[in-house]
């Protein structure tokens, strides 16, 4: 198994980072095979999904009526709302697969990778590559 680390710049935006061209460098010349995408963090997760046309606007619309943004939450510390980002597997797991052929994931024309972050606390994140071979 062939494995990387990425480390993902959030800055204090809430939001999807597109990783689409790094998992496709990643697996880029590898033959066939399952790439997994890891998350290590209760606050995000990731996901496949169209990014740029509205959508990821979309997204972070929809996760803040879900779960709103306010003190509601037992789970306290951090900034307002930091108990909603806990729950944030309910929509974004933490892995997801795609499967590679030929070196290349085989994602739709208008898909993409992400990790969705809705803390702001942190400015950085890690999301973990596995490449499996076929």
């Amino acid at each position: 198994m062939k494995t990387t680390v990425l480390t993902v710049r959030t800055g204090s935006r809430r939001g999807l980072f597109d990783i689409t061209d790094a998992c496709a460098r990643f697996v880029e010349g590898e033959g066939d095979g399952l790439l997994t995408i890891f998350v290590p963090h209760a606050t995000a997760g990731v996901v496949v999904m169209e990014l740029g046309a509205g959508s990821d606007v979309d997204l972070m619309t929809a996760l803040d009526r879900l779960l709103p943004r306010d003190d509601r939450w037992v789970h306290r510390h951090g900034s307002t709302g930091h108990g909603a980002d806990h729950l944030v597997s309910i929509v974004a797991p933490p892995s997801l697969t795609v499967p590679v052929v030929g070196g290349r994931l085989t994602l739709g024309t208008w898909q993409s990778i992400a990790l969705l972050d809705p803390n702001s606390d942190n400015s950085e994140r890690t999301v973990r590559l596995a490449f499996l071979a076929g």
